[in-house]
């Protein structure tokens, strides 16, 4: 018999094992693994709803999910400027993402959850979030920056998970105070630790990421101590994020105060990932001394490998900031970012389209891609392996491995 319903019969059975905490989150008990929200379209629905089908949550990233269907991308061929251009591509994206939250739900076959990552910086974000709640997505996962204005926009939508992300206990106490107000808590939220994690970091600068203060074992007791002192009807789990690479690391984080763990790059680079196989070698080819940290179009510190357009732009970084200026218009015609240092010529922020870049490497064009990564050393080094096997992996204790 599975002791979790919501979990696949072998990782259920292995869970029970283990001696590990099941997350319980949205009136489940599920594996206390989440598998991260990667865009652009590295996870749509065929890696969400693995993950979810196993017991996980496995989340879509919201941003221009119209690349994984033809027909949307052939719709919006030549929008170049202009308000319908604009009109015309966020659509298809809806569209998509109708289409993406209905076929990850079919793959679960109604085990663990799906979730939508939306960046709070771009300028969709309103939009997505309210379209995806009115598709039935069970949760809402929200980054880069604080999204204070959430319960706002699932006010008609009780039931459904809302998930900050956040780097330290200090944010963590403005969020739950904030929502407090709008008689809404997070149902849960993810801690992720700027200097392990990849993508677009929690941290003001660069030279902030490794700073203590975002240290697990500084806050995840301090955010348990803040929901024990605020006398919280409820608890509201933690999910640690950034560098989480075994068995011992999730056994360790749930000691410190978490409920569960998110994995963003070793889940990329897995069998049912989304993006091009030449992505998944990438990422899995990649060492520490291989990565990157620079500051991103959005104004955020980011990490990512240093491929060949990331190195020879680094080079031109500080003469194309020396002329940024205002644009006229986005040069992808629907101004994916709310604020981007390219078309509103912020002098220290990204000088390229990161739109044009992230497209290309889940093209798998190595030349031209920004490929987005996490620190540390994947569970199967540079090998490609299915999200069950990971999963297994995961949450195995090494002595049993060896």
């Amino acid at each position: 018999m599975n002791p979790f319903p919501h979990v696949s019969q072998e990782l259920g059975a292995l869970l029970a094992r283990t001696g590990l905490a099941p997350l319980r989150l949205g009136g489940r008990e599920l594996l206390p693994i989440v598998q991260g929200g990667m865009g652009i379209g590295v996870s749509a629905q065929r890696l969400a709803g693995a993950v979810a089908a196993e017991g996980g949550i496995g989340t879509l990233s919201s941003v221009d999910l119209r690349r994984h269907h033809p027909d949307l991308m052939a719709a919006t061929e030549g929008c170049n400027a202009g308000e319908d251009a604009k009109r015309r591509i966020n659509e298809a994206n809806l569209v998509a993402l109708d289409r993406e939250i209905a076929g990850a739900r079919e793959r679960s076959q109604g085990r663990g959850l799906v979730a939508l990552n939306v960046m709070r910086a771009v300028s969709e974000y309103a939009a997505s979030v309210k379209r995806a709640l009115a598709a039935g997505v069970d949760a809402v996962v929200v980054g880069a920056g604080l999204p204070l204005d959430l319960p706002d926009l699932a006010q008609d939508h009780p039931k459904a998970l809302l998930i900050p992300i956040l780097s330290d206990a200090r944010g963590v106490q403005l969020i739950v105070k904030k929502w407090e107000r709008k008689k809404r808590l997070p149902d849960a939220i993810v801690i992720e630790h700027p200097g392990l994690a990849g993508g677009h970091l929690g941290a003001a600068r660069i030279a902030d990421v490794n700073d203590r203060r975002f240290d697990f074992d500084q806050v995840l007791p301090a955010c348990r101590e803040f929901f024990k002192q605020a006398g919280l009807e409820r608890d509201i789990p933690l999910i640690a994020a950034g560098g989480i690479r075994s068995f011992e690391d999730i056994r360790r984080l749930q000691d410190l105060g978490a409920a569960g763990v998110q994995l963003g790059t070793p889940f990329a680079v897995t069998s049912e990932g989304d993006a091009h196989p030449e992505f998944k070698r990438v990422l899995a080819e990649a060492g520490d001394e291989d990565m990157v940290e620079f500051t991103s179009v959005a104004g955020l510190p980011a990490r990512a490998v240093a491929t060949p357009w990331l190195k020879t732009y680094l080079k031109l970084e500080a003469r194309l900031q020396s002329v940024a200026q205002v644009k006229q218009r986005c040069t992808k015609a629907f101004d994916c970012l709310a604020q981007c240092g390219l078309r509103d010529g912020f002098k220290d922020w990204g000088q390229f389209c990161i739109d044009n870049q992230l497209a290309a490497a889940l093209r798998g064009d190595v030349k031209k891609g920004l490929f987005f990564r996490g620190a540390g050393a994947l569970p199967f080094g540079s090998q490609i392996r299915s999200v069950r096997e990971l999963l297994e992996r995961m949450l195995t204790p090494a002595p049993a491995l060896a």
